[in-house]
């Protein structure tokens, strides 16, 4: 399990789409996230590149950009279903294409 999105993002996704190419390109997106607060930052995941790429910063292409707290995003790794309720809420804020996020949960399961 990922301390913060800096450990998710800097270190178990580039192994995961290192480790599992074809998977991510299966998500067929690109996302952007947003990430505040300690432990946060920004990374682009382009998984309709041959192989998946990641990279530091909002590369202005992202189809789906995620923008949340470390706090609530740790809340959401440990709980999925914690995403909709954030949501709603208003501390999960999505632009560009929503279902989109609805395949998150593929890309975070290849950093397992």
């Amino acid at each position: 399990m990922p301390k913060d999105a800096q450990d998710l993002f800097d270190n178990l996704v580039p192994e995961g789409l290192k480790k599992y190419p074809e998977k991510a390109r299966e998500v067929n997106a690109i996302y952007c996230f947003k990430v505040s607060g300690d432990g946060g930052g920004e990374w682009t995941v382009d998984c309709t590149a041959n192989p998946p790429t990641i990279a530091k910063g909002d590369q202005g292409k992202a189809q789906c950009t995620i923008e949340v707290s470390n706090e609530d995003f740790k809340t959401m790794l440990a709980d999925p279903n914690a995403g909709m309720q954030l949501f709603f809420q208003g501390k999960l804020r999505i632009a560009g294409d929503p279902t989109l996020a609805m395949k998150l949960q593929s890309l975070i399961d290849l950093a397992k």
